[in-house]
């Protein structure tokens, strides 16, 4: 049974899609919704087979020109251990002019305008296809658009334009940074601290890669990145070191410490290149900082940033219809770092701010989800009805 938006949001809020748990519920839900003469659905599963990715095909075979119309989102969402819910985070609450649960804004309000937009498609009207990407583990590193990548053999032949339906308050973003993250463990040896000379300290020389992780981030913001006009607020590729974790009790002297750390590289550095030389840099410093004690330095996640020419189709098609005339960017990462590998134009638009992600009481303005209905189903008709 075809559901409204409003009561499509509801189901999918209520499925707990937060990363840690498996994404199979509210996948299978999607498909089954979407099932039916004219929707061909992909599932593109993770290694371990506790997630999948979604692709559903509306209306004709792939075009050797890649018209037609990609809209994207993922599945996952944020834990909502959080104090300060006015109700439970995955019961969907109306509080008059806004939609109030755990995922509303971030992003299945999309997910939901997506979904009833290509199951209402009259595939008959249809000149190129419509493709529904939903990923898994967005949340967590872009872990499933990374899979999608490396693992969907039809990815490359995808509509070249994609709406990636994060949330901008309907505004066009044509770039973010990426976002690397890494841990940096530190090995020594246990002893009762009344006896030290038995054991190595471990918290001793991860404070020496703190402070080398520290003046590397200030290196970081003397340098001049690529595009940094495009990121006035912070014109530069910040260095964030995130937790410390080491320790088990007073009397005893650590055996192991783990500091973890987060870089963000501009679009414009030579692609995988730039997450190489840039966790190279890091490896570097710790590694002199730890001396004697040798660090195992792992790459936790890496989220490509995105760049987007301001003439894409996409992009101008966007801009039009909602009236702006300036670039924006956003300063999160997104599946679009890895989505534009398979060639995709990945244009950043969707209902909702950013700003009541991430956060109790998480919403999505009535508004905002019934303004981009009108303006998602103007560019389906554009794109995949009015194809040359």
């Amino acid at each position: 049974m075809r559901l409204s938006d409003a009561g499509l949001l509801s189901r999918l809020v209520a499925f707990d899609s937060t990363s840690r748990n498996s994404n199979l519920p509210i996948a299978d839900f999607l498909c089954d919704y979407l099932d039916r003469p004219g929707i061909r659905i992909d599932r593109n599963p993770s290694l371990d087979g506790t997630k999948v990715n979604v692709v559903a095909w509306i209306g004709p075979a792939p075009r050797e020109d890649r018209a037609g119309l990609v809209l994207s989102g993922h599945m996952d969402v944020v834990p909502a251990d959080e104090a300060g819910w006015r109700n439970n985070p995955f019961t969907l609450a109306d509080e008059g002019d806004r939609w109030v649960g755990r995922g509303a804004c971030d992003m299945k309000g999309f997910l939901a305008l997506a979904t009833n937009l290509a199951a209402e498609t009259d595939t008959g009207r249809l000149r190129a296809p419509l493709a529904l990407v939903f990923t898994y583990d967005e949340e967590v590193g872009t872990l499933g658009a990374k899979r999608l990548l490396e693992s969907y053999a039809p990815g490359p032949s995808l509509p070249r334009s994609a709406v990636i339906g994060e949330p901008t308050s309907l505004r066009v973003a044509r770039a973010h940074k990426g976002h690397l993250k890494l841990r940096i463990t530190l090995h020594g040896r246990s002893a009762h601290s009344g006896y030290p000379h038995l054991g190595i300290n471990a918290i001793e020389p991860a404070g020496r890669v703190i402070s080398a992780l520290a003046e590397l981030r200030r290196e970081l913001e003397r340098e001049e990145a690529p595009h940094r006009e495009l990121f006035p607020e912070v014109p530069f590729v910040p260095l964030n070191v995130g937790t410390v974790h080491g320790g088990a009790a007073i009397n005893v002297v650590p055996d192991r410490c783990v500091v973890e750390v987060g870089v963000r590289p501009h679009p414009g550095l030579p692609g995988t290149e730039a997450s190489a030389a840039l966790a190279e840099r890091i490896r570097r410093a710790a590694v002199e900082a730890a001396a004697p004690l040798e660090p195992t330095v792992e790459i936790l996640s890496d989220s490509p940033p995105l760049f987007l020419d301001e003439s894409a189709p996409i992009h101008r098609h966007l801009r039009e219809l909602v009236g702006q005339s300036e670039t924006e960017t956003v300063s999160f990462a997104t599946d679009a770092g890895w989505l534009q590998r398979l060639g995709l134009d990945c244009a950043i638009f969707g209902p909702g701010t950013i700003a009541v992600a991430h956060k109790p009481n998480e919403s999505l303005p009535k508004s905002e989800l019934a303004a981009a209905r009108d303006l998602l189903t103007q560019s389906i008709r554009s794109f995949c009805e009015e194809a040359a």
